[in-house]
């Protein structure tokens, strides 16, 4: 594969596995081409054309120098100076995949947040509510990436010679998607948040980040307190949103949030509006997405090098097994 084929499998497979469902996607990209097409030559002359098929503005090919086959990547959660050298170090690394986006996608890492509204409506609240409550939260996030120096790593990358890219809102899609299943999995099992920490510890990745003292842990509620109505609204969207969604969410039922991580001034907001919240872990989270990308690319023959937080799970022993056998009788 090149970097722009695992690119185009990363956008494929966030698109495929978004809360939001494929079709609203595609009517997102839709209304945008609609926008494009609408403005003068001047305009368009400005206008990020990737906007155009990529509906994950955080997720990007940083740099690529056209190499016709990539056959190992490092990859971690965040991938900076650091991670670069060590990739140009290591002598054998063709591809480098940051988690966390740099460069452009990093500025412009607020314009995936409008995803938020949309997962909020299929929950119930209404998207008009959504959007208004999100709009003030992405502004605030957009200007506090302002002054951020974005394009620090991806200029070490082009002088070390590096591919280099993003994938973030794909890859926290996936384990959304993943967690989402799992929970309707066994929901006649989760009376309790006991019961919900006990299958999340269920994970590999949890498993790990629990041996690091960074597992699974409540933010709000106990042990013994009932769920209620289980949500996945904070695994993806760019970052954090409004805190004053939480009291919108409560009114339409929901008594569990599972988040990545959650700051204190939000914690005290879904508190306040009585909602239980268990934060499952942001490395371990991240990972999970990860892993689901990665394990797509293993299985087409690519190394995968992990570091930087990314704790490395495969799900597809079965067919690597089947791949040696294949391989040995060739």
């Amino acid at each position: 594969m090149t970097t722009k084929q695992i690119y185009d499998l990363a956008i494929k497979l966030g698109v495929s596995h978004d809360l939001r469902g494929s079709e609203q996607v595609a009517k997102n990209l839709a209304r945008i081409k609609k926008k494009y097409d609408s403005l003068s030559l001047a305009e368009k002359k400005d206008f990020d054309q990737s906007k155009l098929t990529n509906p994950y503005a955080d997720s990007l090919i940083l740099v690529d120098n056209q190499k016709k086959q990539i056959k190992k990547i490092l990859v971690g959660v965040d991938m900076e100076g650091p991670e670069l050298l060590l990739a140009k170090q290591l002598g054998d690394i063709d591809l480098v995949i940051a988690h966390h986006p740099q460069g452009p996608a990093l500025a412009d890492l607020a314009e995936v947040m409008h995803l938020q509204a949309q997962v909020l409506a299929r929950y119930g609240v209404p998207i008009n509510i959504a959007e208004d409550i999100d709009r003030p939260r992405i502004a605030e996030v957009l200007r506090g990436l302002s002054p951020i120096n974005h394009n620090r790593a991806v200029d070490i990358a082009q002088i070390l010679g590096l591919d280099f890219m993003c994938v973030h809102t794909p890859a926290d899609n996936l384990g959304a998607d993943f967690m989402i299943k799992l929970l309707k999995k066994n929901e006649k099992n989760l009376e309790t948040l006991e019961d919900l920490l006990k299958l999340l510890k269920t994970i590999p990745e949890y498993q790990e980040a629990q041996v690091r003292k960074a597992g699974p842990i409540i933010f709000n509620g106990s042990l013994d307190g009932a769920c209620g109505r289980i949500v996945v609204t904070e695994f993806t969207g760019g970052t954090s949103g409004s805190k004053d969604i939480y009291e919108k969410m409560a009114q339409q039922g929901i008594g569990t949030i599972i988040s990545m991580h959650m700051s204190e001034k939000h914690r005290q907001e879904a508190e306040k509006h009585h909602l239980n919240v268990v934060v499952a872990g942001h490395m371990a989270s991240d990972s999970l997405g990860l892993n689901l990308f990665l394990d797509e690319l293993e299985k087409k023959g690519i190394e995968i090098v992990p570091i930087s937080g990314l704790i490395r799970v495969k799900r597809f022993r079965e067919e690597k097994k089947s791949q040696v056998k294949n391989s040995r009788k060739k």
